[in-house]
């Protein structure tokens, strides 16, 4: 009877001590503060580049955190609907890159009403109710991509400039400053184009663009999926001249390793996702916030490919 005694206050033991142990694993993961990062699609390179630097701010910085996002960028109404459900959630803090400001801000009062911190990343807003802002200067982007062409080029040269079907801030802001860069040297912008590279509009834009413009000496690409899309299809045609995209995906690097580009230009989404945490706790915190935190751009030349290369290859594995 003794000896049946002891074996239950040890299995009772046990389960007291299993059972403290999962409440305080439990509490512990309570105390967590928790962010969600949306973004417009993870189908991309880019993006999956700034879900890496996320996650291993989530990592750094002990949060409970996930990065979500739709099929495709061009689902404005279906991120709106994330953007309500994540609401549900009562995360600490929200990390947007919206795809289409106007249709989101309305969603996003909720958010500030309910006390919880909003941070952009990569695509900035017209909205004061923003805790900060991310990402690339889109401008200084456009305006560094567009001397880059143009030192490829002569003065007289036509250009076509090609951007995403969805146009937001950020690609306003590229367009202009690729713009005034390639006019301030002299060079013709023939053709301005919208495409969706998700449809297919890439290949249909740039055989419209050298129906009408046989001579075009360069294209401007308001994104590497653009510019991708845009080497494949005048590699068909058999047309070799410089396109230069913006993000600095592995394929555009490649070009540049290759020999097809002598350039590109590269954006840090990895930074972008790893400071917007970073930022985010702070706000969380109650700690100040600066408004606007630039990301930088790099142009990749042939003698840092390697480094680049490594690296993507690191974080994208």
């Amino acid at each position: 009877m003794l000896k049946k005694s002891w074996i239950f206050l040890l299995i009772g033991a046990v389960f007291l001590f299993t059972l403290i142990g999962f409440i305080a694993m439990s509490l512990a993961q309570d105390d967590k503060p928790k962010i969600v990062v949306v973004v417009k699609t993870l189908n991309t390179e880019y993006w999956k580049i700034l879900e890496s630097g996320a996650n291993k701010a989530f990592q750094d910085f002990n949060v409970d955190g996930q990065v979500i996002a739709t099929n495709y960028e061009s689902q404005i109404t279906e991120q709106v609907q994330m953007l309500e459900r994540v609401l549900k959630q009562k995360p600490d803090a929200l990390i947007i890159a919206l795809t289409q400001p106007s249709s989101a801000i309305s969603v996003l009062k909720e958010y500030k009403r309910s006390n919880i911190p909003v941070l952009f990343v990569d695509t900035e807003a017209d909205w004061d109710g923003q805790t900060a802002y991310i990402g690339t200067d889109n401008y200084e982007l456009g305006k560094t991509s567009g001397e880059l062409l143009a030192s490829m080029l002569l003065p007289g040269d036509q250009v076509a400039l090609i951007h995403t079907a969805v146009i937001n801030p950020d690609m306003i802001a590229r367009l202009k400053g690729a713009r005034e860069a390639l006019e301030a040297a002299g060079i013709e912008i023939v053709a301005v184009q919208p495409a969706d590279n998700e449809s297919g509009e890439v290949k249909l834009a740039l055989d419209h663009i050298l129906q009408t413009y046989p001579d075009i000496k360069g294209v401007f690409a308001g994104t590497d999926t653009i510019a991708i899309s845009t080497l494949q299809q005048l590699k068909v045609n058999g047309i070799q001249i410089p396109v230069v995209g913006t993000d600095g995906t592995m394929k555009m690097v490649k070009s540049v390793e290759d020999g097809t580009l002598s350039a590109t230009i590269a954006q840090n989404p990895y930074d972008m996702g790893y400071l917007s945490v970073e930022k985010a706790l702070k706000a969380i915190k109650g700690e100040p916030v600066a408004k606007k935190v630039d990301s930088g751009v790099s142009i990749v030349i042939k003698g840092d490919v390697k480094e680049r290369i490594d690296f993507l290859t690191t974080i994208l594995k």
